[in-house]
């Protein structure tokens, strides 16, 4: 497909309304490492939320929710919806403890939690693991989706698509910063958005479809039901019984760590406050499961009576390689019908995502591979312009790793089911660190072994053709890991008294779990209310599910459920508010 001189000058000036204000504080970034990878923690909330929500929006979103719902209805994309339990409780129990840390960034934790080589292998460990490893897999799945979407859109191979994503990320990461991410983050979200209700309006538009009332009523009710057929027990396990009981709790993803953790941390660290860091890591809940879900569904379910079967996208588009032509393709080839000038809209709103992606990935996995490797192990004693060249390269080079890996992967799914597996397990630690103090180095590096050998042994296993459900692949690397970690916590040595004294100084945890330091050391109960932070949790669930079921029950005409959802999401919010109260009286007494 060729897009016209008005498609390619809105991209252009999309691309220039994001990028040139961000590259204006060039200059600021490469003062030092805390404005290269922290813009000096001076963000304000809004700034950090957008930039939180612009992360999680790439060009692989859209992809996988169109994946999800043209193989399981509406209702499987409950495997991501459940981690909202997750982000949650980041925002009530945990986004304020690290803000108090004042960490760089997250791995430096470790530090300040843990005593003895083992605090400082595991910091070292895990920049590598997640920087490096892991931080590559995610860039090469959002990649992929690139490839998939310039491949339908522009007839573009891979390797042409990968060489010029590289050169344009390469060329912004480097030189911008976090600061220049966050800016460029708060114009590609609004870009983004456009182009995403744009795509819907027009799917719906299509003669195959006849608007959301044709829609409707040529889409079986099942497909478009919230929750899965309790008929099917398979299906309702894997789709909503496992993420809703153990998957949200256990599984490191990036985005929904259990406890925070990767970019979210980032930009908690990068806020200005505790409270800024609380605020805008809800805004990020609320914008990221409530507020863009619905668009990118309207288009997966019009692409069903518009590519019932795989066969009419690979009739439709023969120039694609047999082997990229999955569920996931249906999104791009929705966005074909889009006319001229929305066209160019759309493919700006993918790039910006994309690009915004990205730099946050390189950033991230740099300020892991810079400050929590090369200057803690390799060399400490250099001045900040060094380290912020060093870098510089750093950067380079991870984007170039991310393109190679992107070879080995096919769909959208297969990807987030690799990054499920991998972290799986290793998310009950992350919540317990911050309120038991006898998790302890040796720990964390079980569960991060254990967990990337278990996952890894699995995908091998099935790419060797060995029938492996996702499923079977969770419970198996969530259990054996859990036990592998809860074993190495008792075994271990036990952290240092006087770092687990200054780590409750600093953090103040809540909660029975430090009871014994307390006790010992003579400290005061820490001001934070788990009760009240539980009550906090459980009302946000209810008020961004509220909002989410609520507006799609308006969308299919059921007005009555439409209204159920409506008092829910009224009676939640009021309760979030005084909870927030709560907490900032509690901070100022």
């Amino acid at each position: 497909m060729l897009l016209t001189s008005l498609d390619w000058i809105i991209v252009a000036l999309s691309l220039a309304a994001a990028f040139i204000p961000a590259l204006l504080l060039a200059r600021r970034a490469g003062e030092n490492t805390s404005e290269f990878f922290t813009s000096g923690r001076a963000a304000p909330w809004w700034l950090i939320g957008v930039s939180m929500v612009a992360t999680t929006f790439s060009t692989d979103t859209p992809n996988l929710v169109t994946d999800l719902v043209r193989q399981g209805g509406v209702a499987g994309n409950w495997v991501w919806w459940a981690f909202l339990l997750t982000g949650m409780a980041t925002v009530m129990f945990y986004a304020r403890m690290w803000r108090r840390s004042g960490v760089l960034t997250d791995l430096e934790f470790y530090e300040i939690r843990y005593s003895g080589k083992a605090a400082g292998f595991v910091r070292g460990f895990r920049a590598i693991y997640l920087g490096l490893i892991f931080n590559c897999v995610i860039m090469a799945t959002v990649n992929l989706a690139a490839v998939k979407i310039a491949t339908i859109l522009l007839g573009w191979p891979m390797g042409k698509t990968l060489l010029w994503c590289a050169g344009l990320n390469i060329g912004f990461a480097v030189i911008s910063g976090l600061w220049g991410v966050l800016v460029a983050d708060l114009v590609q979200f609004g870009i983004a958005m456009t182009g995403s209700f744009a795509a819907a309006y027009f799917a719906l538009q299509r003669p195959e479809v006849g608007g959301l009332a044709g829609l409707v009523a040529k889409i079986p009710t099942e497909t478009m039901a919230f929750l899965p057929d309790a008929s099917n027990a398979a299906v309702f396990m894997s789709v909503l019984i496992l993420p809703l009981t153990i998957q949200w709790w256990s599984v490191w993803y990036p985005g929904a760590e259990p406890g925070g953790g990767s970019y979210i941390a980032q930009r908690m660290l990068a806020s200005k406050s505790e409270k800024d860091a609380l605020i805008g890591t809800l805004f990020f809940n609320v914008a990221h499961y409530g507020m863009r879900t619905w668009p990118w569904i309207l288009v997966a379910l019009s692409s069903m009576l518009v590519f019932p079967q795989l066969d009419d996208i690979a009739r439709a588009f023969p120039n694609v390689p047999r082997n990229l032509i999955g569920h996931d393709i249906a999104y791009p080839a929705m966005l074909t019908f889009l006319p001229v000038g929305w066209l160019g809209l759309m493919i700006a709103g993918l790039l910006s995502a994309y690009v915004s992606t990205i730099v946050t990935h390189l950033n991230w996995g740099t300020s892991y591979l810079v400050h929590d490797f090369y200057r803690r192990f390799v060399k400490g004693d250099a001045d900040e312009k060094h380290y912020v060249l060093v870098g510089r390269v750093v950067t380079a080079l991870l984007m170039a790793a991310a393109s190679a890996v992107t070879y080995a992967l096919d769909t959208a799914s297969a990807g987030f089911q690799l990054l499920l597996s991998i972290g799986a397990g290793t998310g009950l630690l992350y919540l317990l660190r911050w309120y038991w103090w006898r998790v302890n180095a040796t720990a964390e590096i079980a569960a991060m072994a254990g967990s990337f050998a278990i996952a890894i042994g699995l995908f091998v296993a099935g790419k060797s053709g060995m029938q492996i459900s996702a499923t079977t692949t969770l419970l198996t690397t969530v259990f054996a890991t859990t036990a592998i970690w809860i074993v190495a916590a008792f075994v271990g040595p036990k952290t240092d008294a006087q770092v687990l004294e200054r780590f409750y100084r600093l953090v103040r945890p809540a909660g029975p779990g430090w009871a014994d330091v307390r006790k010992a050391t003579g400290l005061a109960a820490s001001p934070d209310s788990l009760p009240q932070a539980m009550l906090g949790w459980v009302m946000g669930i209810l008020f961004v599910y509220a909002a989410l079921f609520g507006v799609g029950a308006f969308l299919f005409g059921n007005t009555t459920l439409a209204l159920i959802w409506l008092v829910v999401f009224v009676v939640s919010g009021a309760t979030v508010l005084k909870v927030l109260q709560g907490f900032w009286l509690a901070a100022k007494g």
